[in-house]
């Protein structure tokens, strides 16, 4: 099993999540961060630390969201990793506040 970042994640790009990684498994882009599924070895530390619980356990995925496993591997494979806490994007407040959060 594996951890994944899902569309909660879209134009927010907090990386409170990628500070509590102790293998490095987060990737990102422009828009989102995503996790590699290969490096990631579920401890969790990151599911408390999203301040959009954009983060969660492949098992807890409904069908609908079944997609981000994909979408996390594919990804994960061409982008960067990002270890450290970067600025979120100018849209991230506003995304959580959409989110309800």
């Amino acid at each position: 099993m594996t951890h994944v970042v899902t569309e909660n994640c879209d134009h927010c790009r907090f990386t409170d999540c990628v500070v509590t990684c102790p293998v490095a498994c987060f990737h990102g882009d422009d828009k989102r961060i995503y996790i590699d599924p290969d490096t990631c070895i579920d401890c969790s530390a990151c599911i408390p630390a999203c301040p959009v619980q954009a983060i969660v356990e492949e098992f807890d995925l409904t069908d609908e969201r079944r997609e981000w496993l994909t979408i996390n591997a594919e990804r994960s494979r061409v982008l960067p990793v990002i270890s450290s806490k970067q600025t979120p994007l100018a849209t991230a407040d506003e995304r959580r506040r959409e989110l309800g959060l």
